[in-house]
């Protein structure tokens, strides 16, 4: 995850770490941790840039593209 964020040209600038909380063998579930350093508000930014959907289409993007 570290890799694939820092690389991001959407939120390179803004990553700055992840951390596994909780792995499941089981069910092949990893619950994370990412943090990010934003600016001040800005209009838009926390909307569009930090929205969980777009945040989780960055990793889905560099699985597919692998």
């Amino acid at each position: 995850l570290t890799e694939v964020y820092s690389s991001s040209p959407a939120l390179g600038r803004y990553f700055r770490s992840a951390q596994v909380v909780a792995f499941s063998n089981e069910s092949s579930t990893v619950i994370y941790h990412l943090v990010f350093s934003v600016p001040p508000s800005t209009e838009g930014f926390m909307e569009n840039t930090m929205n969980p959907d777009f945040i989780k289409n960055i990793l889905r993007q560099n699985i597919y593209d692998e």
